[in-house]
């Protein structure tokens, strides 16, 4: 794949400081809820990085990894997780739901955006790791 149209696809500037900002905003927000909730810290310390276990789909190649990597930090899936968890009034759905967006957060804030097959390296908030100074 060709670095100059992954470049094309990352955004720069002030949209991208906004989205990393929305980012910290949806961590803080979702941390807060849990925390209003009452859910219990052990259950947030073990799950918030269960969603990076999707790293491991890089160890068959970068587009199945990027593929895998994009589905489990979407905000799709735990959208949905939690209107689940609030239609059936589920205190586990809705814990497991609040975990995951926070931890999605947390990575927007610092740049781990949604990733192109090119590689881990490129996000659609900029390239990240060493090869982003080379």
């Amino acid at each position: 794949m060709d670095e100059r149209a992954v470049e094309a696809g990352a955004v720069t500037g002030g949209v991208r400081i906004l989205l990393r900002l929305e980012g910290l905003a949806l961590f803080a927000a979702m941390t807060a809820l849990y925390a209003t909730w009452g859910g219990s810290w052990w259950v947030y310390a073990l799950l918030f990085l269960v969603p990076d276990l999707s790293f491991l789909a890089y160890l068959s190649d970068a587009k199945f990894g990027a593929m895998i990597y994009n589905a489990v930090h979407s905000y799709m899936a735990p959208v949905t997780l939690m209107t689940l968890g609030f239609g059936f009034a589920s205190p586990l759905t809705l814990s497991i739901a609040l975990i995951w967006l926070a931890h999605i957060g947390i990575d927007r804030a610092l740049g781990y955006g949604l990733k192109y097959s090119a590689g881990f390296g490129f996000t659609h908030l900029g390239r990240i790791g060493r090869q982003k100074d080379a």
